[in-house]
């Protein structure tokens, strides 16, 4: 958690504090709900980043030579709307996998569409069609899940095997 998230979260709790003394109780039970989305979305965010940093380690402890490169308060676009979050780029010679994730933080950055929590894309460098586009959306179970959304077809959970084919990509050769 980064320093402006720790005073993110210290504001927030401020806030609810005051909302209480106040007697604006629909307020405190906005600011729990932001509290606990927030938190769905940092789990989700942190699992899709240490899952890829850690094929990249697996892969680097058999020679693959992946330079591994981060971005806290990144900002990139989906539709009209802006995500902050973080980017983590693998490199391995010409090739090059980047994850970019985040939600909007201001109203003025916009919503995540279709009911999400977060928005992550996959990108690999000189291989358009091989990105892909997630959604981050609360389960059944109220736990987060990164949903893979193509155009026309409809959103399935990311795995663990789907993050391994993005990977095999950054090895190949071809």
């Amino acid at each position: 958690m980064t320093e402006l998230d720790e005073a993110w979260e210290l504001a927030l709790a401020e806030a609810k504090q005051r909302a209480r003394a106040a007697g604006r109780a629909d307020v405190a039970d906005y600011l729990d709900l932001r509290a606990k989305n927030d938190l769905l979305r940092r789990t989700g965010i942190d699992w899709l980043k240490h899952a890829v940093i850690s094929l990249a380690a697996n892969a680097n402890r058999r020679g693959a030579g992946i330079q591994i490169e981060q971005q806290d308060a990144h900002r990139f676009r989906r539709g009209s709307a802006t995500m902050v979050g973080s980017q983590l780029t693998l490199r391995r010679g010409v090739r090059a996998l980047t994850v970019e994730s985040g939600w909007p933080r201001t109203p003025r950055d916009g919503f995540v569409s279709g009911g999400g929590l977060a928005y992550a894309t996959l990108k690999h460098f000189g291989r358009h069609r091989a990105n892909a586009e997630l959604l981050l959306a609360q389960s059944s179970r109220g736990v987060p899940q990164w949903l893979i959304t193509e155009k026309g077809r409809e959103q399935t959970p990311l795995s663990e095997n789907h993050l391994r084919e993005h990977f095999s990509l950054l090895l190949s050769e071809s």
